[in-house]
């Protein structure tokens, strides 16, 4: 008889070893990068899938931080499967690389320092380029609301507008009230808007 009962748990043992195994696996794999939008509130990145709509175009970046302007072109393609952006200086260097693939985001330049969190990056264009209720399911998640009106996005937190981005066919705004930031992209967004 305790012959018989040794036996079964030697059989169960291969089960239980490819569960531990398996609970495992799902806990890693389900790690996404993500970005901070106030001192508690975490924003996981959305999978590239939430794309509006593919973008391969050039766009022209204006932006404003701590009374200081920069300005600069970049190459952005952008569809289900993810994200690349160059930077590109006025004479057409490369001066930063930024690409987004699910489950990892990647940034390298000779330019901007490395302490430099691409994740915010991808974060602006995904509030700016994704789909909206993708992102208000997603926001409502940290806590915080996504308003649209017309073509303008607000993201508050209770009442506190936190970002703003306003939308045209060839240009999108895009101001960060709580970090003191913002920028314009120009480009032919056209067939981008929703």
């Amino acid at each position: 008889m305790s012959k018989g009962f040794c036996g079964k748990r030697l059989a169960f043992l291969p089960v239980l070893i490819i569960l531990c195994f398996c609970s495992c696996a799902s806990i890693t794999s389900d790690k996404r990068p993500y970005a901070y939008l106030t001192d508690r509130a975490k924003f996981e990145l959305l999978p590239p899938w939430g794309i509006e709509k593919p973008m391969d175009m050039v766009q022209y970046v204006s932006a404003s931080y701590g009374g200081r302007d920069f300005f600069s072109n970049a190459f952005v393609r952008a569809d289900e499967t993810g994200m690349d952006i160059v930077l590109l200086n006025e004479l057409g260097a490369s001066m930063g690389e930024i690409s987004y693939r699910g489950n990892a985001v990647n940034f390298s330049s000779s330019v901007f320092p490395a302490s430099l969190k691409p994740e915010y990056i991808v974060a602006d264009f995904q509030f700016c380029f994704y789909d909206s209720l993708l992102l208000q399911q997603a926001l409502k998640g940290s806590g915080l609301v996504l308003e649209i009106e017309g073509t303008t996005r607000r993201i508050r937190d209770g009442k506190k507008l936190i970002v703003e981005i306003e939308k045209a066919s060839d240009s999108v705004r895009f101001v960060n009230h709580l970090r003191g930031y913002a920028y314009s992209l120009e480009g032919d967004f056209e067939g981008n808007m929703k």
